[in-house]
């Protein structure tokens, strides 16, 4: 487990405070709503702090389910109207189905094939028929280029300033990371943490490829999002074979 998810999931709303999602989530649900009716229940595999979930959960029914402990309490303490599950996107299995299913940059971290067909049979497992799935993945193969941000919040006594790089060390894998260093301020004091996360790196024809091996009918999305372009997905699940 990552420390950002881990020993450091205090930090995580002061670093991506909630209100930053709202023009995010406004964009999803609204790409779910164009794609299935009724649109009321509604499973996110790998909710992280639940951000996304604030603000598209109204009128729905919703199911968040995360791998970290600590994000998934975050959620219960910012979503308490819905039901939290601790599991892997990879295996999770409810035994019932859901109007949508939701998957953030969390499936990012999925960095093979197979990880990626197990999340997107999981996704298909969970959804009726006619019902729909959103991936969100952050870059494709094909168009991925080198990048760094970095970001500042403050609140009262604590403070943190975060550096994110992200590059490819191997044009041959399908994979690149993403450097952290962070500086976190709390009474006074300062103290650095830095770590590398390892993700995923898909084509596009991958990921179609993967959908429709789960047996879903997939089209592509490009979310245009604070002056930047965002490839997503957007899965049908037939309403017969």
């Amino acid at each position: 487990m990552y420390a950002m998810y881990g020993r450091l999931a205090d930090w995580y709303p002061l670093l991506t405070p909630p209100d930053d999602y709202v023009e995010e989530a406004a964009a999803y649900r609204a790409a779910l709503e164009a794609a299935t009716t009724p649109l009321r229940t509604l499973l996110e595999l790998g909710c992280g702090a639940g951000h996304n979930a604030l603000h598209m959960k109204h009128g729905l029914d919703c199911t968040l389910t995360a791998l970290s402990p600590a994000m998934l309490a975050h959620s219960q303490r910012l979503n308490p109207d819905g039901a939290h599950v601790l599991g892997d996107m990879r295996t999770l299995r409810l035994g019932r189905t859901f109007d949508a299913v939701f998957l953030h940059d969390a499936v990012a971290y999925l960095t093979t094939r197979d990880d990626l067909l197990a999340a997107a049979r999981t996704a298909a497992a969970h959804l009726r028929p006619g019902g729909v799935a959103l991936f969100a993945p952050d870059d494709l193969d094909e168009d991925f280029e080198e990048s760094g941000e970095t970001w500042q919040h403050d609140d009262g006594d604590r403070s943190v300033r975060m550096t994110e790089w992200s590059w490819r060390p191997d044009p041959d894998q399908p994979r690149l990371r993403t450097e952290y260093v962070w500086m976190m301020r709390a009474g006074g004091e300062v103290t650095v943490h830095h770590e590398t996360h390892e993700q995923g790196l898909f084509t596009e024809a991958v990921w179609m490829e993967v959908l429709a091996e789960a047996g879903l009918q997939a089209r592509r999305w490009d979310h245009a999002l604070e002056g930047e372009v965002y490839p997503r997905f957007v899965a049908v699940n037939p309403s017969s074979p």
